[in-house]
């Protein structure tokens, strides 16, 4: 086996698994989307809102919690540095426990050299995700963020002005969800993931991110790039219909192969002493009104050319996957194997076999 499991983390509707090094602290963020009602049918989109983000310090082989934060309907959380500050970034969809209020903020703490404190409010509708990243010496905060109803925004762009972050662009969307930002060829590179309306690769031209091509129709949730024998791959993953690996040809992304199965959620990069990994976490398969959560996600090796799958693991409404230290991998499941949020999130240790 490839992954053992080494622990599990009660949780409730995680939706991310965030790991990172604050003083001498090693601490994973956790932010979850609802807590189940008592008496409320199972269902993927009920629940109470009202929820906490888990702080939680790394204790030998195990997690305690150090500090929870109100974030309702927590769907990310994004921890950065810009000099000798550090901030986390969270990331609400709705408050509420039905109907929902989507109209949220999302918060920005920064560390106070003991906990998190406030930092700063962005208001957004339906956020799902932040992403921080830099180019040159610029530092960018991105908002995935909007739902198909009244009221919705597109994904914004913020930048740091020194202190405090403002809007900077904003970026067509429907009902974004994912950002990845990267360099390939000298260019700086931001992917945007939308359910419903393009996944879109935008790039800088000096003044700001201008379109560089279409990534995917529909249905877009991840991304994740690499470099292996000597060129550079760009992972594009769907929930619905094909995920797919692309390949730099100077110019463009273009197809490479595509990945077998639906469901994907998030993917993450791991470089192992004998060679490179990818890991593949699925969320669901079928519809939110009638989802299978129970499915089996994947560890790819690169090998010949390509991504080969090497090991399965069991998922139930799987939603990211990080790398700890080099040898642990959270798994966040953001639902039960019947549809309840209350569920087990689990720490891997990675146990890598040499090629044969």
């Amino acid at each position: 086996m490839y992954l053992v499991e080494s622990c599990r983390i009660r949780t409730s509707g995680a939706r991310a698994v965030e790991p990172f090094q604050v003083d001498d602290l090693s601490l994973l963020a956790i932010p979850q989307l609802a807590v189940d009602i008592p008496g409320q049918p199972p269902g993927m989109n009920g629940g109470d809102s009202d929820a906490e983000l888990l702080v939680l310090r790394r204790t030998g082989e195990g997690f305690e919690l150090f500090q929870s934060l109100e974030v309702p309907g927590g769907e990310d959380a994004e921890f950065f540095r810009i000099g000798p500050r550090a901030f986390l970034a969270t990331a609400s969809i709705r408050r509420g426990h039905g109907p929902y209020e989507f109209n949220v903020d999302s918060q920005v703490f920064e560390w106070d050299g003991a906990r998190f404190v406030p930092f700063q409010r962005v208001p957004g509708f339906a956020a799902k995700q932040w992403r921080h990243f830099t180019v040159g010496d610029q530092h960018f905060l991105a908002l995935a963020q909007g739902l198909p109803q009244p009221g919705t925004q597109p994904s914004r762009i913020y930048r740091w002005q020194g202190e405090s972050f403002e809007k900077f662009q904003e970026i067509t969307s429907l009902a974004g969800y994912n950002w990845h930002a990267f360099r390939v060829a000298g260019h700086d590179f931001l992917a945007h993931a939308d359910h419903l309306a393009p996944s879109v690769l935008y790039r800088w031209d000096g003044a700001g991110f201008a379109v560089h091509q279409q990534l995917a129709e529909q249905h877009g949730r991840a991304f994740a790039s690499f470099s292996a024998d000597g060129e550079d791959y760009l992972l594009v993953g769907c929930i619905q219909g094909q995920s797919r690996l692309l390949r730099w040809d100077g110019e463009k992304f273009a197809e490479h192969a595509v990945l077998d199965g639906q469901g994907t959620r998030e993917f993450a990069i791991l470089h192992g002493e004998h060679g490179l990994y990818v890991l593949r976490v699925n969320f669901i398969h079928g519809t939110p009104a009638a989802p299978t959560t129970a499915l089996s996600s994947q560890l790819y090796r690169w090998q010949g050319g390509g991504l080969q799958v090497v090991e399965e693991f069991p998922t139930t409404g799987g939603t990211d996957v990080a790398v700890l230290d080099g040898d642990l991998v959270a798994v966040s499941n953001g639902l039960s194997a019947d549809v309840r949020f209350a569920a087990e999130s689990v720490v891997y240790r990675f146990a890598e076999q040499e090629q044969r």
